[in-house]
């Protein structure tokens, strides 16, 4: 009866999401049909559906009581049209809900236009005005889609979910150089600039559910360079990035004052994809700079240090398994928690200044473009919980904690 139960609530929870959302459905089809009149084959639609179940012990990561949680949607469209030989538009709008990790609803994650404006050979450069795609780091041009990621939930060392719609991307200008050499191998060169938009939920999520005033992001600069030399299955890659942040307190009824913060990264990463090994690893030092919020003259300056190494076996075609352990401290001079308990009176645990996590998965395609996805984790800290500047330790009371997490998927 249980199991009766469960399956009737995940068909209820997709039967309400697709309602929802139908407007939206009826939009994105009249735009298909209509490109698709004019011209089928410059046109491409693709799009994926998955529905999970989620338990977490311990934490607030996906919901405050603890309960078994269908908050694992993830719904999306995307299509590209080819103008003409040199100029591509593309975009893709997706609805998630994902619980406390990020806000409930509808997005654009990109929506772009792509010009190849030089090509020949061994060079190809391209270069996208709009909303772009983050392709600086190893996963973050491919975490949008469910099955194009190597787990349910990537590492929160670096893809933070509390950040994930900033990260994804953001309205400016981006461009691609891609270089083949003879001897050497592959180069992907990324650099681009821009600012993402912030919902009032996703301040609420980054910063504390009191703060009422508006978040903004007001500058973004990535880099990032990639090399895979000659005929190996090796890829290596840096990244950069410098984003500065405002928060406006509100008029009335807000405990916060205004704010200025600036977030820095240096990263590093590694990717190693056999016949059926795949190894992979980022690490990063992360610096968060803090004026004001709390009260006139607030000052926060720290360096965080965080990283993770993965392993994927592909045991046949449609089995796959993974194991993954992670590691991530705000501050590189506070690894155990002390500092930060002190300086709060005991208010703020230790334990929310590191946040360690052992994962195990696997994955098994159950036919063509339908996949199963299983994961359970082993965290110790809450450091990656939401929200970030001002902690919640009256639900986030366990410094130990674990999740499981199975979801199905299709896409076209």
């Amino acid at each position: 009866m249980r199991k009766i139960f469960i399956l009737l609530k995940l068909k209820a929870k997709v039967a309400n999401v697709l309602i929802k959302k139908r407007l939206l459905l009826t939009v994105i089809f009249y735009f298909f049909t209509t490109a698709v009149i004019a011209s089928d084959q410059n046109f491409q639609l693709h799009g994926f559906a998955a529905q999970g179940l989620i338990n977490v012990n311990g934490s607030n990561f996906v919901n405050d009581d603890g309960s078994l949680s269908t908050e694992l949607t993830e719904i999306g469209l995307n299509a590209s049209y080819q103008l003409s030989s040199s100029f591509r538009l593309a975009g893709q709008v997706v609805h998630l809900d994902g619980g406390n990790r990020y806000n409930d609803g509808v997005r654009v994650d990109y929506a772009l236009l792509d010009w190849s404006a030089y090509s020949n050979e061994y060079w190809q450069v391209n270069l996208y005005v709009g909303r772009y795609k983050n392709y600086h780091w190893l996963y973050s041009s491919t975490r949008d889609v469910p099955f194009t990621r190597p787990s349910i939930i990537l590492p929160q060392s670096v893809y933070f979910d509390g950040f994930r719609d900033i990260a994804v991307g953001a309205d400016g200008v981006a461009v691609k150089i891609s270089h083949s050499s003879d001897d050497l191998g592959y180069f992907d060169f990324n650099m681009s600039t821009g600012a993402s938009s912030i919902s009032d939920e996703q301040t609420k999520i980054i910063l504390s559910d009191f703060a009422f005033g508006k978040m903004k992001h007001t500058y973004d600069l990535q880099a990032s360079l990639y090399w895979q030399p000659l005929l190996s299955p090796w890829r290596f890659g840096i990244a950069l990035l410098d984003s500065d942040f405002e928060y406006n307190a509100a008029e009335t009824g807000d405990v916060f004052i205004n704010a200025n913060i600036t977030l820095q990264r240096y990263m590093a990463n590694i990717l190693y994809e056999g016949e059926r090994w795949e190894f992979s690893g980022e690490i990063l030092q992360e610096r968060f700079v803090f004026d004001g919020f709390y009260y006139e003259g607030a000052h926060r300056d720290t360096i965080g240090q965080g990283m993770f190494v993965q392993s994927q076996y592909k045991v046949n075609q449609d089995l796959t398994l993974l194991l993954r352990y992670e590691r991530i401290y705000v501050n590189k001079d506070d690894k155990k928690g002390h500092d930060l308990e002190d300086s709060t009176q005991g208010l703020v645990p230790s334990y929310f200044a590191y946040q360690y996590d052992a994962t195990v998965g696997f994955s098994c395609d159950l036919a063509e473009n339908f996949r199963m996805q299983f994961e359970y984790h082993y965290i110790k800290g809450t450091a990656r919980l939401t929200p970030v500047v001002l902690p919640n330790p009256k639900i986030n009371n366990s410094e130990n904690w674990q999740l499981w997490a199975v979801q199905l998927m299709y896409w076209f």
